[in-house]
């Protein structure tokens, strides 16, 4: 669901050979809806399945106007200390593919010719000392400043990175970035089977063709290595989470935001189920979800076959958004009964589109068993209240 975010970019950077990097102290996040603006004319749209091709998809799809790589884990040291943490890097097409270097925002033959921006998100959760962490960074895709690539897997923005060890697969695979003496060096190693998101890794997400990504999952991988605390080397393990997706399309005129969760149970299900909000505050009919079996396999999840229910919210005192903050998931036709909570209430992202990203714990029951496990929630549009738009 990060697509979305990322629109912020064409409105915060100018298409210059001189691009300034926007940070928090000089610009304040845009409001969602002004984020969703942007010409989606001549960019490829995603319009219905269609097949993957790996490993060439696991990199980037330059004709579409925005895509992601998204990795988000809770890690635990050998004394038991909790972390959670996310590495999120964005590529923004500045001009569509038939648009001549010139409009991308370049001389002609110039090294700094090219049509992609790049963007990345780096946080991490310290619930032991409630201390959240956020980072932004901005640069082109070119002179070896930023880029992705497949094969071999590669996405990266300065030194912040993301590497497979492999030629022909994704994993083993390092995540390296540091920022301010916060850091995290990871290895990811054997992971569930791929999930193809939506129907067949088409994912609608308003009315109109195109309005859809392409979205495909790696739900549970096993994570190793350190986290960085300006000094302090932590050896760390536990899970994380993959997500990659690619589009043109914002949310229609009705939708204000979503309230996205990805959860990892302790019977080895997986659960992603993303509530999409109106205008109005009402739920959109795009909700949906899945739940992945332990053997990888998959089963839709429609709008009206889950039910998410908020049971706290958390007044964030430097943005003054009110969130939700604890969650009661029911899925019916499962025996699915879940309470999710964060590990701490501040987990918000006060970058160019204010949002809040946060580990959080699972308890509750399915089919009369006990269950517990961690996850990532992701919720977006919390700055502007509802309004009876239609």
């Amino acid at each position: 669901m990060k697509y979305q975010l990322y629109m912020a970019l064409l409105g915060l950077v100018l298409t210059g050979c001189g691009v300034q990097a926007p940070t928090k102290s000089d610009t304040e996040p845009m409001e969602l809806a002004a984020a969703m603006g942007g010409d989606t004319l001549g960019y490829a749209r995603a319009t219905g399945p269609q097949l993957f091709n790996m490993p060439s998809d696991l990199g980037a799809h330059p004709d579409f106007k925005t895509e992601w790589w998204y990795f988000t884990g809770n890690l635990f040291s050998d004394e038991g200390r909790r972390f959670g943490y996310e590495l999120t890097l964005f590529r923004s097409a500045l001009a569509p593919p038939d648009v001549d270097d010139e409009s991308a925002g370049a001389p002609p033959d110039s090294a700094w010719d090219t049509r992609q921006l790049y963007m990345g998100h780096f946080s991490l959760a310290d619930p032991e000392t409630g201390e959240f962490y956020a980072f932004e960074r901005f640069s082109r895709g070119s002179m070896g400043l930023a880029g992705a690539q497949s094969p071999p897997f590669r996405i990266w923005l300065d030194d912040w990175n993301m590497e497979s060890e492999s030629i022909e697969d994704l994993f083993p695979l390092r995540l390296m970035a540091e920022e301010d003496g916060i850091g995290i060096d990871l290895h990811l190693g054997r992971a569930k089977p791929m999930v193809l998101q939506g129907n067949d890794g088409w994912d609608p997400k308003g009315e109109g063709e195109g309005n859809a990504s392409y979205y495909y999952s790696y739900t549970r991988i096993e994570t190793e290595g350190t986290v960085s605390l300006r000094g302090d080397r932590i050896e760390v393990s536990g899970q994380s989470w993959k997500d990659h997706e690619w589009s043109t399309s914002a949310l229609g005129p009705k939708e204000s935001g979503w309230d996205w969760f990805a959860l990892q149970l302790s019977d080895g299900r997986e659960i992603m189920v993303y509530q999409l909000r109106r205008k109005d505050g009402s739920v959109s009919p795009f909700t949906s979800g899945t739940l992945v079996l332990e053997d990888g396999s998959k089963r839709a999840l429609e709008a009206d076959q889950f039910e998410i229910t908020v049971r706290d919210t958390w007044l964030s005192p430097v943005s003054g958004a009110e969130y939700p903050s604890g969650w009661r998931l029911e899925i019916p036709s499962e025996d699915i009964s879940l309470s999710v909570t964060p590990v701490q209430p501040n987990q918000e992202l006060n970058v160019s589109v204010r949002y809040w990203e946060g580990a959080v714990d699972i308890g509750g029951s399915a089919s009369g068993e006990a269950i517990t496990g961690v996850g990532y929630v992701e919720l977006t549009g919390y700055d502007t209240p509802p309004t009876d738009a239609q």
